[in-house]
């Protein structure tokens, strides 16, 4: 859950989280759209999905294992998870390379290499590797990290008090604040649309995404113009603002009318049911503007 998202605003769902799934083989027997519903407004929801499927994996080869390369070969876990896992529970020899760790390395090395370059990660991974204390890999990871987030900040580094400030070759040469050098940066892709709030007895009209809609595949959402065509647009309630890695959305939200039944993939929801089905962040954010809460 914490990764791409602040521990502030996840607390509060992961208590709700291990409430509903306290074990790992609650986890793989609930279905899908259970374990989506609880994640909704978290984002990024392949993290739950391959949560999930790490479980199922999990319970079917009789626990969570315990070398790197299975931990590594769980559905969502890459490199820096395997490592820091391996490392703190299990003494697995095995460097972990976050944001804090490429710093520190660019900084002691006095490398200018782009960070944002594999390559470039690959190599200071090595060097992280090759620095790591075999006997305590657990406690020396959180200790490069904890360096990283404390001592060995982006601006203003607190290098007086650094533990590595005589083997800094960047200290030397006066290069700290140039380091690390992160070259690529993607440009943000900026995506305007309209969100229809329409309302019918105290419920709400919801649209479900396609099963094959990428990452929001299965959600349900509130419909855009295109959606229902047959829809009456009424008055404008403003603009809401959302942001999924850099794509950058600026969306207006309008209620809306609509005579008959609309057709199949739509659904009326009523205000306590819409915490058991996976809700997208927008939906969200556009009834709040709309002041309808829904217990969300």
């Amino acid at each position: 859950m914490l990764q791409q998202t602040r521990a502030q605003a996840v607390l509060p769902y992961y208590e709700r989280f291990l409430e509903r799934f306290p074990t790992v083989g609650t986890l793989a027997a609930a279905a899908e759209d259970d374990v989506l519903a609880l994640w909704s407004g978290l984002g990024y929801y392949s993290r739950a999905r391959n949560l999930r499927k790490a479980a199922i994996a999990m319970a079917a080869g009789g626990g969570f294992p315990r070398d790197y390369e299975a931990i590594r070969a769980l559905p969502g876990i890459g490199d820096y998870t395997a490592a820091a896992v391996g490392s703190i529970a299990f003494g697995l020899p095995h460097a972990v390379v976050d944001g804090n760790v490429l710093r520190v390395v660019a900084r002691v090395e006095d490398d200018a290499s782009d960070i944002g370059a594999a390559r470039t990660r690959e190599r200071f991974r090595a060097v992280a590797q090759g620095w790591l204390d075999r006997q305590q890999p657990g406690a020396f990871n959180q200790a490069l990290m904890e360096l990283g987030a404390t001592v060995c900040l982006p601006r203003n580094p607190l290098c007086l008090v650094c533990p590595l400030n005589g083997v800094c070759r960047a200290r030397e040469s006066g290069r700290i604040a140039e380091l690390p050098v992160k070259l690529r940066r993607q440009e943000p892709v900026r995506i305007a649309g309209e969100l229809l709030v329409i309302e019918r007895r105290g419920r709400i009209l919801l649209r479900r995404r396609e099963l094959d809609a990428g990452r929001m595949a299965g959600f349900w959402d509130l419909p855009a113009p295109e959606d229902l065509p047959s829809a009456r647009p009424g008055p404008l309630l403003g603009e809401i603002r959302h942001t999924i890695t850099h794509h950058r959305y600026t969306i207006a939200v309008r209620r809306a009318g609509i005579a008959g039944r609309p057709r199949n993939g739509f659904r009326w929801f009523a205000s306590e049911e819409l915490r058991r089905v996976p809700f997208s962040t927008m939906a969200r954010k556009a009834l709040k503007l709309a002041g309808l809460v829904y217990n969300l």
